[in-house]
């Protein structure tokens, strides 16, 4: 099992990351504004490196991250995503092969067990509701539409009435979504994005972004190319195969994460900015805060439904790679999704 190693988030603005012989230095200024060192780490510790707005970063430290194995990504200030610099591919070409053949011969398993995979566990997201608050008759009625939304997977023929049914099942979920909130200091009326309107939408559009590019690190370790997708179409500079994958994570994990935050009080309205065309984004602390807690729950165990082994939460994206490398290899006669209980 791959150990489970530490993402870095640098939040800090004005710092310089480079390297020392085996280890990765944060250099930043102290209140005088004299050179301090911040930080000092060996690189074997750290799996991503994700740097939030005017981050400097050495032609060396690139190089050397990249000969090493670990993603280095960049987002703006407002934790929109800008770039990322990886290393050689991983693996073998056979492998790449396979998942080239796979993704253009019209076998929609996969994309069928992806999909059905979240439908469930948005729906479970809800009945999880209901068992510990008691039965709520909007929340009951969007789990009965999306229970018909599931049963109808295995009936859809073509990519088009898939994304067609995930997309009812995505309007019944979010629909209900803002009575899962229980803090009163937030709303949400809809999923919106490119820029979010609201402290909801930011939330999940940043970990959205953060846990894709996670995944594509994890695809790109078992050998797999996370741009050639079977379920997002391929497009340039896009990591299609990874945000395949995300689907079954983005209930389960985020959205529970996300509501965690907020019920919990961990996250506060003062925690959000608003910018010049109306965009909601999290300040430089209100980062801070949030990604102190996402660490914190990467370490949970869960049991992994498929492989019925305890593994922390932030294994999952290596593990789900593996299992579909597996897949794609014929070692296993289907891909199984993650779904939550």
């Amino acid at each position: 099992m791959k150990k489970l190693q530490n993402t870095l988030y640098i939040n800090t603005e004005g710092v310089y990351l480079h390297k020392e012989n085996e280890t990765l230095v944060v250099d930043g200024k102290d209140e005088e504004n004299k050179q301090v060192r911040l930080l000092k780490l060996p690189i074997h510790a750290i799996s991503n490196i994700f740097c939030f707005g005017n981050i400097m970063v050495s032609p060396q430290l690139l190089g050397f991250c990249g000969e090493k194995g670990v993603q280095l990504s960049f987002f703006d200030r407002n934790g929109q995503f800008q770039a990322r610099v990886i290393g050689r591919q991983q693996g073998n070409v056979v492998l790449r092969i396979e998942q080239m053949k796979y993704a253009f011969s019209g076998d929609l398993r996969v994309v069928k067990n992806i999909v059905a995979a979240k439908i469930k566990s948005s729906r479970n997201v809800l009945l999880r509701q209901i068992r510990t608050y008691g039965e709520a008759q909007d929340l009951k009625q969007a789990a009965e539409s999306m229970k018909l939304a599931f049963n109808k997977i295995k009936t859809l023929e073509t990519k088009d009435l898939l994304r067609g049914t995930e997309g009812e099942a995505a309007k019944e979920y979010f629909g209900v979504f803002n009575s899962l909130i229980r803090n009163e200091s937030f709303t949400f009326n809809n999923r919106n994005r490119r820029p979010p309107k609201d402290p909801v939408n930011s939330l999940l559009s940043l970990l959205y972004s953060v846990y894709a590019k996670e995944i594509s690190g994890a695809l790109q370790g078992v050998g797999l190319d996370p741009q050639i997708g079977f379920y997002h179409e391929p497009r340039s500079g896009r990591d299609s195969l990874a945000l395949d994958l995300l689907e079954e994570f983005r209930s389960p994990i985020i959205d529970r994460f996300v509501l965690s935050l907020i019920n919990r009080g961990q996250v506060e309205p003062k925690d959000f900015n608003l910018d010049s065309i109306g965009g909601v984004f999290l300040t430089t602390e209100g980062r801070k805060k949030v990604f102190e807690q996402w660490q914190a729950k990467k370490l949970e165990i869960i049991e992994h439904p498929f492989l019925h082994e305890k593994i922390p939460i932030g294994l999952l994206p290596h593990v789900q790679s593996m299992l579909l490398a597996k897949f794609l290899r014929h070692d296993l006669d289907n891909y199984p999704p993650f779904i939550s209980r």
